[in-house]
């Protein structure tokens, strides 16, 4: 077991009663010993909102608080505030797209380079605190999270994000929470695998090591709780961290570090930068210290980040070999075979394609029915259509939202145009849009003729579901054409079927068709630490985020010997 977790050496203090003029951290000797065991991780609950409920009471208190205070400003991290950091940059709310939501103060090279020299200095500190000292910071944030600022960071979501009720309950409040517990246990796993093999006279160790150099997070607007999970991960085993969290939800992350700092994380581990993407990349990728991307977004914006990585080993600009962890895009699946139960497969598909209006890397965006049931399919999926409201997250009957800016809204809308004038398709359900007010496009679906057709690779991020129907006989086939297609993802999937035969047989043939395989339950189901996330392919590097394998790729291991005789003689045995 690693000598981390034997002894604590660390006062931890809370940023309000540390002395300004002691540098953190103090040390001392303290009169304890053992071998500590933290406690085991669990998920937090959801809460329901539903009406009269205390918690909707709280949360919409915590909106209307929120509101008064638009725009809201976002604080420059204290370490990087250069004169040459420009203007405000504002962002808008989803729902509102006339509506300033936040503004911040852009940081420049200069401010990115001295954030990273913040860090670096911080580093040694860091990772000579003690594990159950960095431990006990994230469970002191898990419940802030789910306490102090639940209702506070769901409004965040909700008004900077278009997240309904739900939708920010299962992200910024559990989701944020169980990341933050179950990392602290998988980084304890970690730390508790030791050699189990000793040779009589000897014995050895592994040293879990944190990287050597920082960390460069990128997180994407989606969801509040990936920003948490891309610090924690590298900060648990000892790393330090340069965050830039996507514009669009800039305050909700601001908040995230605010937590973190409360809880006592010390304020130079976690750098907390914004501005344009390609300057802050740019100066990460120079730094000689570069020694990881946590990187969660576009599978093409992180094929070019692969490329400009490759292009430093190349050149010999790096000391490590930087790590590449990525969870990236997916064109994700939904297969209905004819023994499935037609009502529950439907009730699931709606869910995965249009709760936040698919702006999920896990959305179903194609579906593959068979022809003898598809009428009930298609009748039954308008119906429960027409049940689903759209407007502002604010009012708790919508289920449908915005999306998340303009740029998303005109992809996605040019996508439908062409898609409502192509002969190839049929609509069944929506096609329509509107952004007078905020950025809504109705949930849409197309039927096409043919199993070839472009939208069942192309990802648009949004409310939109391709669908084929195809000849029950020709289910075997099929699967090899859901395999090939998708665009070239493989995260996620689903089968619905009563069939065990067929459940086992697209579990065999679509073995990496999806990271995440799911049997009667939408593509969008994974719970951290009941099933880990991530996909392979052009969907990411597959290390599983809510796993052990995730926080282990931050760490650097080192194999101690120690032998506890002498060596009698050089000759062998042999050589007598």
């Amino acid at each position: 077991m690693s000598s981390r977790l034997c002894v604590p050496r660390t006062i931890r203090t809370t940023l309000s009663t540390r002395p300004k003029s002691i540098a953190w951290p103090m040390k001392r000797s303290l009169a304890t010993a053992g071998i500590y065991k933290l406690p085991p991780p669990y998920n937090e609950q959801n809460l329901h909102y539903t009406p009269q409920s205390p918690e909707r009471e709280k949360l919409v208190a915590a909106l209307s608080n929120l509101r008064s205070q638009l725009p809201v400003s976002v604080p420059s991290n204290r370490d990087v505030q250069s004169s040459t950091s420009g203007g405000e940059s504002k962002t808008y709310m989803p729902s509102e797209s006339s509506s300033v939501f936040a503004q911040y103060r852009p940081n420049s090279k200069e401010d990115v380079a001295a954030a990273i020299q913040s860090a670096l200095d911080a580093k040694q500190a860091w990772q000579d605190t003690p594990f159950y000292d960095r431990a006990a910071i994230f469970l002191r944030a898990a419940e802030l999270v789910s306490g102090k600022y639940r209702y506070e960071l769901m409004a965040a979501t909700m008004l900077g994000q278009g997240k309904n009720a739900w939708q920010a309950e299962i992200d910024a409040a559990a989701e944020l929470a169980d990341f933050f517990r179950y990392n602290v246990a998988f980084a304890q796993e970690i730390y508790e695998k030791q050699p189990t093999l000793h040779a009589q006279g000897q014995s050895g160790r592994l040293d879990w090591r944190p990287l050597e150099g920082f960390v460069y997070a990128v997180s994407p607007f989606n969801f509040t709780a990936i920003g948490g999970n891309l610090i924690s991960a590298p900060a648990l085993t000892g790393n330090v961290v340069v965050w830039k969290p996507s514009p669009s939800n800039v305050y909700a992350s601001y908040l995230v570090h605010k937590i973190l700092l409360e809880a006592g994380l010390p304020p130079n581990v976690v750098q907390l930068v914004n501005g344009n993407a390609e300057d802050i990349t740019q100066v990460v990728f120079d730094h000689r210290e570069f020694s990881a991307l946590a990187f969660v977004g576009s599978s093409d914006v992180f094929k070019d980040l692969y490329v400009k990585a490759a292009e430093g080993v190349g050149s010999r600009k790096y000391r490590d070999f930087p790590r590449m962890v990525a969870e990236t895009s997916g064109k994700n699946f939904h297969l209905i075979h004819a023994s499935a139960d037609i009502s529950n497969a439907v009730k699931h598909t709606v869910r995965a394609s249009f709760e936040y209006s698919g702006q999920k890397c896990s959305a179903c965006s194609r579906i593959y029915i068979p022809r003898s049931r598809a009428p009930q399919f298609f009748q039954e999926i308008k119906e429960e259509l027409s049940q689903l409201k759209m407007g502002p997250p604010e009012d708790f009957e919508n289920f449908i939202g915005p999306v998340i800016h303009q740029g998303a809204f005109d992809k996605i809308t040019h996508a439908m145009d062409e898609a409502n004038a192509d002969s190839r398709l049929e609509r069944i359900a929506g096609g329509g849009y509107d952004s007078s007010k905020g950025f809504y496009i109705e949930p849409t679906i197309y039927r096409s003729d043919t199993v070839d057709h472009a939208l069942f690779d192309k990802e648009l991020f949004g409310p939109v579901l391709i669908s084929y129907v195809y000849e029950d006989n020709d289910f075997d086939s099929l699967l090899t054409t859901i395999d090939k297609q998708g665009g070239g993802f493989a995260l996620t999937g689903a089968i619905f079927a009563t069939d065990s035969a067929a459940i086992r047989k697209a579990e065999n043939r679509l073995r990496y068709a999806a990271g995440n395989f799911y049997t009667n339950c939408k593509t969008t189901g994974a719970v951290i630490g009941q099933q880990s996330f991530g996909g392979s392919r052009s969907s990411g590097t597959n290390d599983k985020a809510g796993s052990v394998n995730m926080v282990m790729r931050f760490t650097a291991a080192r194999t101690l010997k120690e032998e506890f005789g002498k060596l009698d003689s050089v000759l062998y045995p042999s050589n007598a």
